[in-house]
């Protein structure tokens, strides 16, 4: 499906045509924030988990479970890649009717974007700004993909806790741990409580406060220049959550989607010899998912879900080595999925790039300053 304004996902306008919110001379006088340096952190403590849990458990042992199955691990990823193609609908629903990417296009973005918050260490934030300036490159107004971004972040957070509340109630319907089901119901609410925070500071203008938040500590003055477009996007934040049919919809597709998500635990225990019931699936994928998008400041959530996957598993008789082979059939998406993903994004920013220096070989004031 092609977008309304007849350009397909890899026709780009010249930069000229849609600028992004934050030029490249913004980003450059920024310096590097503590979530960023909080990121490699956690990078690096999560590998150390993750390769921790493997050997502990004998990396003979784990990917002897993985290699028994064979070449079948990969219909794991067919299964969940439809998730992709819902969550990109959701994001397309929290557009106006008239600012509307095509499917195709939010399509691409979205495919980006995931790959960029998975595999980059951007606590889970980076991928929202680049699918919405790859949108930006198609043609799309600025504000308003950077308004559908920070509203499509806020849909993900709130399913989230709809799906770690639907772990927990199945946690504690199958009796298997009550203090378990207790310290997962108090990080919720306190998860809860977070994105109705996030919610205030949506309602009060979260992008004019960072504008003028960044202006008091840098007194850069190409500050000044962006408050009003920050009020515009404010704006437009507001009308889309004004629109609560659409609203709903988006919501109701990401819940769909992490329901479909619980086809590649089902299918992978299936795979590695211990099979489980779809009860038993849901309750793990919820659970981990919610443990793992929680600690966001690990990048991909090295080792968390790994662990979660284990302390879980457990649970419901799963052997810790069977658990861990799991949790890396899940990744195999990562590699089939997400390199790509990177690669188009990569091929997407040099196209714009070199559409940019052509346009401004091109233009009158490079020809006169030749002359």
């Amino acid at each position: 499906m092609w977008s309304s304004n007849g350009h397909g996902p890899f026709h780009m306008r010249a930069p000229g045509a849609a600028q992004a919110l934050w030029p490249v001379s913004t980003r450059r006088r920024l310096k590097p924030s503590y979530m960023k340096r909080a990121s490699y952190i956690g990078l690096f403590a999560g590998l150390a988990l993750f390769t921790g849990l493997i050997v502990w458990q004998g990396i003979g042992e784990v990917f002897g479970v993985l290699a028994a199955s064979g070449w079948v691990l990969l219909w794991v990823p067919v299964i969940w890649f439809p998730t992709v193609l819902m969550n990109a609908r959701c994001w397309q629903l929290l557009f106006a009717p008239q600012h509307m990417p095509g499917f195709s296009q939010a399509f691409v973005a979205q495919w980006v974007g995931r790959a960029v918050n998975t595999l980059l260490p951007v606590a889970s934030i980076g991928g929202e700004i680049v699918k919405a300036r790859a949108l930006t490159l198609w043609g799309t107004d600025g504000r308003h993909a950077s308004a559908s971004a920070v509203v499509d972040k806020t849909v993900q957070v709130i399913t989230i806790i709809i799906w770690g509340v639907a772990g927990v109630v199945l946690l504690s319907y199958m009796a298997l741990d009550d203090e378990l089901v207790f310290a997962a119901a108090a990080g919720l609410a306190i998860l809860g409580a977070g994105v109705a925070g996030f919610l205030v500071v949506q309602r009060a203008g979260i992008f004019r406060i960072f504008i003028d938040s960044a202006h008091r500590l840098t007194k850069a003055e190409f500050l000044d220049n962006l408050r009003d477009t920050a009020d515009e996007i404010d704006t437009i934040v507001g009308a889309v959550y004004s629109d609560r049919k659409r609203l709903v919809a988006a919501t109701a597709w990401r819940l769909a989607a992490l329901v479909l998500q619980t086809g590649e635990v089902w299918l992978a225990a299936h795979l590695l010899g211990f099979p489980i019931g779809f009860v038993e699936a849901l309750m793990l994928k919820s659970l981990t998912s919610t443990l793992s998008d929680a600690a966001f400041v690990v990048p991909n959530s090295y080792g968390i879900q790994e662990g979660a996957f284990v302390a879980l598993g457990i649970l419901i008789g799963m052997p810790p080595d069977v658990a861990l082979a799991v949790s890396l059939a899940i990744r195999i998406r990562e590699v089939l999925i997400d390199v790509p993903g990177l690669v188009l994004w990569q091929h997407l920013e040099g196209r714009a790039l070199l559409r940019g220096r052509r346009a401004a070989a091109a233009s009158p004031d490079a020809r006169t300053g030749r002359d």
